[in-house]
């Protein structure tokens, strides 16, 4: 459909559009939430750093898990019936975290949240070719735009309602914007049958094996890893960091892990534009790890003196994610490649991006402090800096490997 012949963005889609913006809006709001209360949840369950750890790696766990059996559920009950229950596996967590007595119970909560995060992660995409094809550019960045505000607004609000309401109300309150979420999907769903050709297309076997034979499979998932890793580190630990090594109260290491997840906005809107027009996309892993590098040594060396600043560059380090996203589509020559390459490079990289909370977790409570961490961070961005540079070479997965040189 062309841009003349296109509908009215508002024609007959309104609730569609508000569903869609709305559960974009819930689909990081527990990841960035209970760090920055970690201390008022300690006074009533004791949370040691690998307790901690392990909290912090449940995200990228969940995620690569349940994003795998996504399109199995759809292709068995639909796109609004899964995203439904989804969204009330998310409001059911929330809750349960909201009312946890025990580690084990907030363990639970915080499981059953990010299985229905993980579920709402992969039904957005098809969800907008269903509802605005003739929009998909638009809407995936204002779908993006709100998926970065869930992730930088909870830190901001965390610690004061928790000062105010206490721990519990400040990690339960979500439940009511998930809740607010299924209004617009009940909705539709009521008398609609699932639209069988949006449903989310299963990749051929032979491309499912190349992707795992692929040069630019592996490297592109290293790539995707490194960012998670990193990423899913600092939603654990930034505020103990900086609670720790600059003195920061823990209302103002909330405020600057807010900041880091705030810079991932101008880099979800500008960086796939720019990949598409770049001829050594090279380039933009290397800036990437550039602000990895600058912003974690600022940490390391001087972490009370411009903590902003540090805060700001490390969290543009991450621009490698929307980069990957990119790349999935521009390093393959069909859906179906592209289908096998974003199941390979998420599954793999979420996978193991969940070890970077708890990596950084255990090397915290045996060396006492953040050097150590700090360093293995750093080592993680020389990695992707290596696998950037076959990331860069203009190879198509459907190709078969690399040429050399």
């Amino acid at each position: 459909m062309t841009e003349q012949t296109a509908r009215p963005l508002w024609a007959g889609r309104t609730l569609a559009l508000l569903g869609i913006l709305i559960v974009a809006l819930n689909l990081r709001t527990a990841v960035a939430a209970l760090s920055p209360i970690a201390d008022h949840i300690a006074a009533d369950i004791p949370l040691s750093p690998t307790a901690l750890g392990v909290l912090g790696m449940l995200p990228p766990v969940c995620f690569a898990l349940f994003g795998i059996f996504t399109p199995v559920f759809t292709r068995r009950i639909g796109l609004e019936p899964t995203l439904i229950i989804a969204l009330v596996a998310i409001v059911l967590g929330h809750s349960v975290r909201g009312l946890s007595v025990s580690l084990p119970m907030l363990l639970l909560g915080s499981a059953i949240t990010f299985a229905g995060l993980g579920v709402g992660n992969v039904l957005l995409p098809p969800l907008v070719k269903k509802y605005f094809p003739d929009r998909i550019g638009l809407m995936t960045t204002l779908y993006a735009t709100a998926l970065s505000m869930s992730t930088f607004l909870p830190p901001l609000l965390a610690v004061p309602v928790a000062d105010a309401d206490g721990w519990q109300f400040s990690l339960g309150m979500w439940a009511v914007f998930a809740t607010i979420a299924l209004v617009p999907w009940l909705i539709l769903a009521i008398g609609h049958r699932p639209d069988a050709s949006a449903l989310p297309e299963e990749a051929k076997p032979q491309l499912l094996v190349k992707a795992w034979r692929s040069s630019v499979g592996w490297s592109l998932m290293v790539v995707f890893a490194v960012s998670s890793l990193n990423a899913y580190a600092m939603f654990a630990w930034l505020p103990g960091l900086l609670i720790d090594s600059a003195g920061l109260t823990p209302g103002e290491a909330g405020a600057m892990l807010s900041l880091y997840a705030a810079m991932g906005l101008p880099a979800s809107l500008v960086i796939p534009l720019l990949a598409a027009r770049l001829r050594h996309v090279g380039i933009l892993v290397y800036v990437g790890v550039a602000f990895f590098l600058v912003g974690y040594l600022g940490l390391l060396l001087v972490p009370a003196q411009l903590t902003w600043l540090w805060v700001a560059l490390a969290g543009c380090g991450p621009l490698i994610f929307p980069l990957s996203l990119a790349l999935i589509n521009l390093r393959t020559r069909t859906h179906e490649g592209a289908v096998a390459l974003s199941g390979f490079v998420q599954g793999g990289g979420y996978t193991i991006g969940a070890f970077g909370p708890l990596l950084v977790g255990l090397l915290h409570e045996v060396t006492g402090g953040w050097t150590v961490p700090l360093l293995v961070l750093m080592g993680s961005a020389v990695v992707c800096a290596l696998a950037g540079s076959i990331v860069a070479r203009p190879h198509m997965l459907e190709d078969g490997h690399a040429q050399r040189g």
